[in-house]
């Protein structure tokens, strides 16, 4: 079964995620881990972000290694641990370079089909898993919550991280990424495509029951 996760960021997307996969026993794949790995190799060679074909060579030439388990997805890029490293504001800021570029795009949808088709069992997460990666998926959620409610849960998420960077700084993000973000989920807001869930005003704990819920009434299955 392929459960898939879509939504903008701070929606609360990614720890529901993980959380479904532990109760579904299955991998859970972060799939904006990947391209967050990407932006943090262009931030460690200091390339130029506005150098979108500097930016293709880049992502070709990344290797980059995912191991999913049922509670986590750890990432090693060029054969280095960086799980940690690529949540490090600096590599926010530098995310939307490359996850707007096509080309990257493709390389990193083709990566996460074979791992779909590998793993055959998942929960996976991102902006466009539903409408592009995995089409065909048992079921699809949309998460999202207000601006204001997800800049205060990514602050608070730097802040407990050492970041120094402020309430605004952090909107501003968020407000920049929905803006070019937003059309990949956006097919599976038509009726009938996926289940919408705000999470503005819901703990993690309740959004997951909401999705066992859900999945429970679609597929039949208990957890």
């Amino acid at each position: 079964m392929i459960v898939t996760i879509d939504g903008p960021a701070g929606s609360g997307k990614s720890t529901a995620a993980r959380k479904l996969a532990a109760r579904l026993v299955v991998p859970y794949l972060d799939t904006g881990a990947m391209y967050r790995s990407i932006a943090l190799r262009v931030v460690n060679l200091g390339a130029d972000v506005n150098d979108a074909e500097a930016l293709v060579e880049i992502a070709r030439a990344a290797r980059l290694d995912l191991d999913c388990g049922p509670t986590f997805t750890r990432v090693k890029l060029d054969g280095h641990d960086v799980s940690e490293a690529i949540r490090a504001f600096s590599v926010n800021s530098v995310t939307p370079y490359v996850a707007t570029n096509q080309r990257i795009r493709d390389l990193l949808v083709e990566k996460q089909r074979k791992i779909g088709q590998s793993l055959k069992a998942l929960v996976t997460e991102g902006r466009d898993q539903g409408s592009v990666v995995f089409p065909e998926a048992d079921v699809k959620f949309v998460l999202d919550a207000s601006l204001d409610k997800r800049a205060q849960r990514r602050h608070q998420e730097l802040l407990a991280d050492g970041e120094e960077v402020s309430f605004n700084q952090v909107r501003d993000n968020l407000d920049r990424r929905d803006r070019d973000d937003s059309r990949q989920w956006a097919p599976l807001l038509q009726p009938g495509q996926s289940v919408r869930i705000d999470t503005s005003r819901m703990s993690i704990a309740q959004v997951v029951e909401r999705l066992v819920d859900h999945i429970s009434q679609i597929t039949g299955r208990q957890s």
